[in-house]
């Protein structure tokens, strides 16, 4: 289970290890704690073996308020899910994420909240191809 760590909102994708098929299931809005609770709930439901957390680090490798702010995150969700928390870089994931939407709705087009809800789902999904792809078998 990957998770795109943002501000307002974190987007969840699920994945299988051996199909390499990986999906979008939730845009959660950050309030406070309860978006804990609601991931507690995904968890429970998927039953991940493992978490995996982007880290928007800068173009040259290093920490930003971003990927201080993801690893604060990933350091709650290990311990309040017990699980293992591996990072992936996310450079450019968000980015990424954005340019296909906007290929798919077209230039100039404004985002609802429900597409950038799905550029969270999009930018988890790559975040957790990225992690697989990288510690294939």
């Amino acid at each position: 289970m990957a998770f795109d760590h943002g501000t307002r909102r974190i987007g969840v994708a699920v994945g299988q290890a051996l199909t390499g098929t990986v999906s979008g299931i939730a845009s959660i809005d950050v309030a406070g704690d309860s978006h804990f609770d609601r991931i507690e709930v995904l968890v429970r439901e998927w039953r991940p073996a493992r978490l995996v957390v982007g880290l928007p680090l800068a173009a040259d490798g290093g920490e930003t308020v971003a990927s201080r702010a993801a690893r604060a995150f990933a350091d709650r969700l290990g311990e309040r899910m017990n699980l293992p928390v591996y990072f992936e870089n996310e450079f450019l994931t968000s980015s990424a994420a954005q340019a296909q939407l906007v290929e798919t709705l077209g230039p100039g087009k404004r985002f609802s909240r429900r597409k950038r809800a799905g550029r969270d789902l999009l930018a988890a999904e790559l975040i957790l191809r990225s992690h697989l792809e990288s510690n294939a078998p």
